[in-house]
């Protein structure tokens, strides 16, 4: 591995953590604060569906406050790739419902590159926790 792709790979892994922590913080944040728009778009085989959004928040904000701890950081990482593939169904239903965001009716415009993004946001979690680094760095021939 170059010198280059060395400096670089640390730097852009942290980078990616404090801005995937600050998503999360933010959505667990709203998702305490607010829990009624995501009350639209749990799957009604969800068990004490307020609860379980609330919950859901307190794991966001933990998750994120585990992405910026070094000893915590690749449970947090490996956590929130689990969350996110978890929460997958709700993304589902919003889409294909068409749940109302808010005062918006969201179209395919809005769902299809967000359903789209989802393992993008499994690989993030798992990169910014130090679980895996692809495409950062090159394998050995």
């Amino acid at each position: 591995m170059r010198s280059a792709e060395r400096n670089r790979s640390p730097k852009v892994r942290r980078i990616a953590r404090l801005i995937l922590a600050a998503l999360y913080l933010a959505a667990g944040v709203f998702h305490l604060a607010t829990p009624e728009p995501f009350l639209l778009i749990t799957p009604g085989w969800v068990p004490f569906p307020r609860e379980v959004i609330l919950v859901t928040g307190l794991l966001e904000i933990a998750g994120a406050a585990g992405l910026v701890s070094r000893r915590l950081r690749r449970a947090a990482g490996i956590a929130l790739a689990l969350y996110a593939v978890l929460v997958f169904p709700a993304n589902i239903k919003h889409a294909v419902e068409g749940v109302p965001g808010g005062a918006l009716q969201l179209g395919w415009w809005y769902h299809l590159p967000r359903l789209a993004f989802q393992p993008v946001l499994v690989w993030w979690a798992l990169f910014a926790g130090g679980v895996v680094d692809w495409p950062f760095r090159r394998t050995r021939p």
